[in-house]
């Protein structure tokens, strides 16, 4: 069984990959971390660099965390909700993990909410974590 976690290299995805840790090894459980790279590449603020993603792995190694890092290129149109969900839906997750951001009404209406979509698809429970700041 896994725990799949949508990572961006913020304060917010952070704090989700460590409550996905915690959480898998409760269960004895495999992370599967996510990160999705959309059109503008790694330009785009959610894109996880290779130093980002070596400290991350650095940092579930030295807690004993199984874990597996993915980055994803999303495909035209493709939204990263899609793109956690195809993982949870592959891996067979147990549950799913994901950080929120609070952000207006104007930007949830226009642009949409990751969290909102994968709560609302996921095949499993989702457990969000709020960001401090």
């Amino acid at each position: 069984m896994t725990v799949v976690v949508g990572y961006v290299p913020d304060a917010s995805g952070l704090q989700a990959v460590r409550l996905a840790a915690q959480e898998a090894l409760w269960r004895d459980s495999d992370v599967i971390v996510v990160n999705v790279i959309g059109g503008a590449g790694y330009a785009h603020p959610t894109a996880a660099d290779e130093k980002n993603l070596d400290a991350l792995d650095a940092e579930l190694t030295a807690g004993g965390v199984r874990h597996e890092i993915r980055t994803i290129e999303a495909t035209t149109g493709q939204r990263p909700a899609e793109a956690l969900l195809e993982a949870a839906d592959q891996s067979d997750a147990e549950l799913v993990v994901v950080g929120i951001k609070r952000v207006s009404p104007v930007a949830k209406a226009v642009l949409g909410s990751t969290a909102q979509r994968v709560l609302m698809g996921a095949p499993c429970p989702v457990l969000t974590i709020r960001s401090a700041d």
